[in-house]
């Protein structure tokens, strides 16, 4: 296994914790050559999948990306604006006209606005929290779909476990592997994280590591807006030595084995072992991953198109892999949850943070992201999701979780927010849901986080109650809630 470590995150909002940052690199390297890989694939391929079928949407998706805000962006600063709020809940940023008539955004999103009718909209995604206030729970459940027995007041949860539920996209992977020697399930620039939890709900849980996703985590301080470049391509080639002699020791062993024990070879025979140790060699011998993670093999127009920060050349990158075959992508904003600069966690000093930061990268990242995959045809089978674990509150200066907030920043909010969600027959030019005149709650067409969820199993034509079993070997739903089949054409 390939690591490069990282340094320790920094700006957290309790200076007090003590953060331990897992930068690593986790694609490549020894494990992926022998049966670890092989025997993900077998597993994937044993998967049962649903026989329910049927409705706008089913089976169009053949990937998807899903661009993580983790730390909970402002509805009201982005999308979703109010201009005839009250003074302390309207944004203090101007209303922009957009492509739709009569939707507005808010200045912070120039070029979003000129491409919004390639997406669909839900100004009414939200839940009533039931220890999900903070970041790490409300995390879980949107990854997952599930809440979880130990919840601390705060809302913030214990580390990853093998009894956890699946992240989403382990899944998908599971019940529709890929069917290009590619990477299945790629997670970057970095972990899922609050304070010191970190990568709750991003793993397999009880499905089994095998089903992990390749984790991209360069090195650099989530700061350092050049760490994509950071990425070493050479690390993701085998050395000539490992191809002229181990995989073919490896491979005449294994072809021993099967001819001195035909008994065994029998028995196994189901299994079809030797295809599935073929294609983990071919994932490794193919290139695909190296030529995919290679981004200096973008024009720097192109590059520059997306911005050239983490966020921007993650969703480059992002691109790249679904082009080469990757099922899952996962695009996490890369900053911890639960912090300052950078971060959509705007207790304080909203206004400069973002405008000056994290607003320009969305929006520079974003289009780009939705209006290159549209060019090449990509969002005729992409699903792509942009979304955070909640929303903030109508009012500035108040506490609703327990944090402290300026005069001039929003808490935790997860009762009504907004999430972008396009392609794979997904409509355009929606606007679905409404929320109310201080977009405080629900008031048109409602839609639960695990909702989103149960949309994305049944845009790859899998039943969201499809059955899988836990570390006890207890039937449990995929996610206990219906897709919302209006979102697709």
């Amino acid at each position: 296994m390939l690591s490069l470590l990282g340094q320790r995150a920094k700006d957290l909002c309790d200076r007090r914790q003590g953060l331990s940052r897992r930068d690593v690199l986790r694609v490549g390297g020894s494990g992926m050559f022998g049966l670890t890989l092989g025997s993900m694939l077998q597993m994937q391929a044993q998967a049962e999948e649903s026989k329910i079928s049927g409705g706008p949407g089913w089976g169009k998706a053949k990937s998807v990306v899903l661009i993580y805000l983790q730390g909970g962006p402002s509805h009201l600063d982005l999308w979703d604006p109010k201009p005839d709020a009250p003074d302390n809940v309207k944004s203090i940023f101007q209303p922009i006209a957009t492509k739709l008539p009569g939707v507005n955004f808010t200045e912070i999103l120039p070029k979003l606005a000129q491409i919004n009718d390639k997406f669909t909209m839900i100004r009414s995604l939200g839940y009533t929290p039931n220890g999900l206030f903070n970041h790490t729970a409300a995390i879980y459940q949107m990854m997952t779909g599930y809440t979880t027995d130990k919840v601390s007041a705060s809302g913030q949860l214990e580390p990853p476990s093998p009894k956890d539920f699946p992240n989403f996209g382990s899944n998908i992977i599971r019940l529709k592997p890929p069917t290009e020697p590619m990477l299945p399930f790629v997670m970057l620039p970095r972990p899922l994280q609050e304070s010191n939890v970190v990568g709750k709900g991003g793993t397999a849980g009880f499905l089994g590591k095998a089903f992990d996703p390749y984790t991209l985590y360069p090195d650099g301080d989530d700061l350092d807006m050049n760490k994509m470049d950071k990425i070493k391509v050479d690390d993701l080639q085998l050395r000539p030595e490992v191809f002229s002699v181990r995989l073919e020791r490896r491979a005449k062993l294994r072809d021993t084995i099967n001819a001195a024990m035909p008994t065994i070879d029998a028995a196994v025979k189901d299994y079809n072992l030797g295809t599935y140790y073929d294609q983990a060699l071919r994932l490794i011998v193919s290139g695909r991953a190296r030529e995919a993670f290679n981004l200096s093999s973008e024009a720097p127009e192109m590059r520059a198109r997306y911005g050239r920060t983490t966020f921007g050349q993650s969703l480059l990158l992002a691109r790249r892999l679904v082009e080469a075959g990757t099922r899952v992508v996962e695009v996490v904003w890369p900053k911890v949850a639960n912090s300052d600069n950078h971060s959509w966690d705007h207790h304080a000093g909203l206004p400069d943070r973002m405008k000056k930061q994290s607003g320009p990268m969305l929006d520079s990242g974003l289009s780009a992201f939705l209006s290159d995959l549209d060019e090449r045809g990509m969002l005729n089978d992409t699903l792509v999701l942009c979304v955070g674990e909640f929303g903030r509150s109508p009012n500035r200066g108040v506490s609703t979780s327990g944090n402290s907030n300026t005069a001039d920043g929003r808490d935790h909010w997860p009762y009504c927010y907004t999430c972008v969600m396009a392609g794979a027959g997904v409509k355009r030019g929606v606007v679905y849901g409404k929320s109310d005149k201080t977009a405080s709650s629900q008031l048109e067409n409602p839609v639960h986080p695990i909702e989103l969820l149960a949309s994305i199993y049944h845009s790859f034509g899998i039943h969201p109650e499809t059955i899988v079993y836990n570390h006890l070997n207890q039937p449990r739903e995929l996610v206990k809630a219906q897709a919302v089949t209006s979102l697709f054409a």
